[in-house]
């Protein structure tokens, strides 16, 4: 045989041997590797889950303490609206004429719930309780009020109503 035979030969030999090594040992080491990597992380992770554990007891202590201050313990949303908006309204003169089951939607994962009703009254008290409601009880927040005069024919007196959407994230 010739050198370049040989040298044809040695290359071919020096690959076949090195698709061999790859394929017993350094695949499957590399495979290891990553189940290794894996495994740290998983470890990480359960180190760190009584202090996460506790932080989530905290947060819903303190979720539960806002929710009693702005009087939304034990009823559903629905309820508590209702219930702040009518007593409100009782105390300043104004009429609650209409509540409608809220409108409820979904977008990525979130339950978004629209409460619709309808108020008569002065301006001032109307925005009064709007403000209260957006800013005092956090129920959600305003996104649409319209505000319409009309005429009681029989009386000739002229008042105001007013209608409010409330969006709510649950």
């Amino acid at each position: 045989m010739k050198n370049k035979q040989q040298l044809i030969i040695l290359l071919i030999s020096i690959f076949i041997a090195a698709v061999v090594c790859y394929q017993f040992a350094i695949s499957k080491t590399l495979v290891l590797k990553e189940q290794y990597i894996h495994l740290k992380q998983q470890e990480i992770l359960f180190k760190n889950t009584p202090k996460q554990l506790t932080l989530v007891k905290k947060k819903q202590q303190y979720y539960d303490s806002i929710l009693t201050k702005y009087q939304l313990s034990g009823n559903s949303i629905q309820n508590s609206l209702l219930k702040n908006i009518t007593a409100y309204a009782k105390s300043n003169q104004l009429k609650v004429l209409d509540f409608v089951e809220p409108h409820v939607s979904s977008n990525n994962q979130v339950t978004i719930k629209t409460y619709q009703f309808t108020l008569e009254g002065d301006y001032n008290q109307i925005l009064a309780l709007i403000h209260k409601l957006e800013q005092e009880t956090k129920f959600g927040e305003i996104i649409n009020f319209h505000f319409k005069k009309e005429k009681n024919y029989r009386t000739g007196k002229h008042y105001l109503q007013a209608k409010v959407l409330l969006k709510s994230f649950n």
